[in-house]
This record gives structure tokens, sequence and C-alpha cells, in this order.
């Protein structure tokens, strides 16, 4: 009887302290975070971070949300790239499109490289978000915005710049892997890349006009070999 009790009260305890974590007492914004890392590993609160904002909605792109107001219009400055992890060789094909392919059953990591050329008397982005996801999702109910059958570790990401990369040295990047499975029932697919170069602080009093942004798509093809 007292083991049951003690059980009991153990995970009335637990429920409590976990609830607590997700249960915000004040309003938070993304600026928040920047420079309070603190934050990230304590998790005193629940806090929507992107660009999992969007992944949840029936936004089409960042730009539902955000102006496309930022100074790195020009692709002559920006780097996005995909790299395979193991050779740091480009997926890049001739028409601007990446080609991911894969083994069926045997993980793939690549690189995804983001960022603007230094320099060139533009101020730096400093936050750099992506997400990968499949475009026929986009709408649904599904939390999955990946294509069926794939499993993936790091579909999106929100990440200061300032990675460093062989390479890569004449820009400011931000340098993530992902890594891809294809599962028995994966088929082979299309996805987009969705990137935003950022700069400012956002506050929930004036979320747009304080940050300024510029947005990047690209096409990939996820092939099973």
């Amino acid at each position: 009887m007292k083991l049951k009790l003690l059980s009991i009260t153990t995970l009335i305890l637990a429920g409590g302290w976990s609830l607590s974590m997700f249960t915000p007492d004040r309003p938070a914004c993304y600026s928040e975070l920047v420079g309070h890392p603190e934050y990230i590993w304590s998790f005193p609160n629940a806090r929507a971070y992107p660009p999992a904002v969007g992944i949840l909605s029936n936004a089409r792109n960042c730009l539902s949300c955000h102006d496309n107001n930022g100074p790195w219009k020009s692709e002559n400055g920006l780097v996005l790239d995909l790299l395979d992890k193991d050779t740091r060789t480009s997926l890049k094909l001739s028409d601007g499109r990446f080609l991911v392919e894969v083994e069926r059953g045997k993980p793939k990591t690549i690189l995804t490289v983001a960022g603007y050329k230094r320099g060139g008397g533009l101020p730096l982005p400093y936050r750099n978000a992506w997400l990968y996801i499949d475009p026929s999702t986009i709408g649904s109910s599904s939390l999955l915005k990946f294509p069926p059958g794939w499993e993936v570790n790091l579909p999106m990401s929100c990440r200061i710049a300032g990675d460093e990369l062989e390479g890569f040295e004449d820009y400011h990047i931000t340098s993530l892997p992902m890594t891809l499975l294809a599962t028995e029932s994966a088929d082979s697919a299309s996805i987009e890349l969705q990137l935003m170069l950022t700069r400012g602080e956002l506050s929930k009093e004036n979320a747009l006009s304080e940050m300024e942004a510029n947005y990047y798509e690209r096409k990939i093809q996820l092939r099973i070999r």
C-alpha cells in the first residue's frame, strides 16, 4: 500500500513539474532568446521558436508573416548550398536544384550552408531560419511536413550565424548537419528548402518592421537508388 501511494505521489509531482515547464508566466518573443542561452538549456517556459511557428499553420512560406525587406536581395552575395557531409561536395545541379541520392534503409547526412558574403558594404544577417518541407503537406493537419516514409532528424532550424567551414571563409554562414533515412515505404520525392536571412530584433508590439529579412527558396529532389 505504501509503495502504491509513493508511486502515485511521484507521478503527481512529475506531472506537475512537466506542466510547469510548458506553462508560460508571461508572453515571450523570439528576440528574448538571442544572447540568453540559459533560456534554451533551462527551459523555464514553453516558447514558440521560428521556423516552428510556420510549420503548424497554413502559411505557404515565411512571407505570409514577414516582409521581404532586407538588403540581401542580390543572389551574387548569397551562399545557399547542400553538401555531402562525408565528401564535402556540393549536391547542386546545373539548373540550381539539388539532388540528394540515398540508399534505402541507410542514413545519409548532408550539410545545409546558408549565409551572405562578407565585405560587400552591407550589414550581415545574423540569424538564418530554414525549413525543409514537402509542399504538398502545406495546409494539411499533419505535424509531419516531410514526405511519407522518410525519417529526418533536423528539417528546420533558426541559428545565429558565425559557423566556420572550409571553403566558405568569405561568407558569414550557418552550417548544420541533417540526416535522412528512406524507410521501406518511402518513394523518391520533391521537397523545398525555404530560407530567411534576418537581422534586427523582434517584439510582440511590432514583430515585422523591426526586423530586416530576405527570403530564398530552392527545389530538392530526393532520389532512392
